[in-house]
């Protein structure tokens, strides 16, 4: 079993890159690991194709280092917060017993992400539940497991953070990640499908615009912003910045 110390859960391939790949870079570089399960292919998505972005989604994740990468293949769009799509995304974390899950934001410009929220909240409660059975890739009946913490990263629309996390060192290869998916964002060779709002060359400007206005709230360069549904603490108040 490869136990994760962080293992992100996010909707659509790339919005792990965009919303936390500085803080996934930040805790690889400290020896921790990390992986991210992808909820859907984001075969719906106007630009490229499920098969094109699953290879992106390999190439970033070469980029990042992380320890492992799959793709639970949930319909884009059509996936709810329902049982049956709740017990694959406890079965992921069951697979990994992350102590931290980082998912998209609970609300957003895009509908999948705040259902993608709700999804993985429930199951992450739900995961700890003994009596609701999973298997593992081998039919093994898998042991409970429930994370001590569920973080949701900021995305599109402004959301007050919680916690942020000084990113700086880490962001020029969040950046590179993130342009692994050339189907997706600004690309001048990329064919002639339609530009989309996240193509435009505007679109990262504003990802940086986001991550300069938190990390001025720290007196950073680069900050990545996390809610939580629960109250956090810290055991020493000279770790607040």
């Amino acid at each position: 079993m490869l136990k994760l110390d962080i293992l992100v859960l996010s909707v659509h391939p790339d919005d792990a890159e965009l919303g936390c790949s500085g803080t996934i870079l930040k805790h690889i570089a400290m020896g921790k690991k990390v992986g991210i399960v992808d909820l859907t292919l984001g075969e719906l998505g106007t630009r490229g194709s499920a098969e094109i972005r699953a290879q992106e989604a390999a190439a970033a994740a070469k980029i990042l280092g992380l320890a492992v990468r799959e793709n639970l293949a949930l319909p884009d769009a059509f996936f709810e917060n329902t049982k049956e799509y709740q017990l694959k995304v406890i079965a992921a974390i069951r697979k990994y017993q992350p102590a931290i899950v980082i998912t998209n934001a609970y609300h957003d410009r895009h509908p999948d992400h705040g259902r993608a929220n709700e999804l993985v909240e429930a199951s992450a409660f739900l995961a700890g539940l003994r009596k609701i059975e999973t298997l593992d890739d081998d039919g093994v009946v898998q042991q409970a497991w429930r994370p001590d913490h569920v973080l949701h990263f900021i995305q599109d629309n402004y959301i007050k953070p919680d916690i942020l996390i000084d990113v700086t060192d880490y962001w020029d290869k969040k950046i590179e990640s993130i342009y692994a998916f050339g189907s997706q964002f600004y690309n001048p060779d990329w064919g002639d499908e339609p530009q989309t709002y996240i193509s435009s060359p505007q679109f990262i400007k504003v990802v940086e615009a986001r991550a300069i206005e938190f990390g001025k709230s720290i007196s950073v360069k680069y900050a990545e912003g996390f809610t939580s549904r629960k109250i956090l603490g810290v055991d020493n108040l000279f770790y607040l910045k």
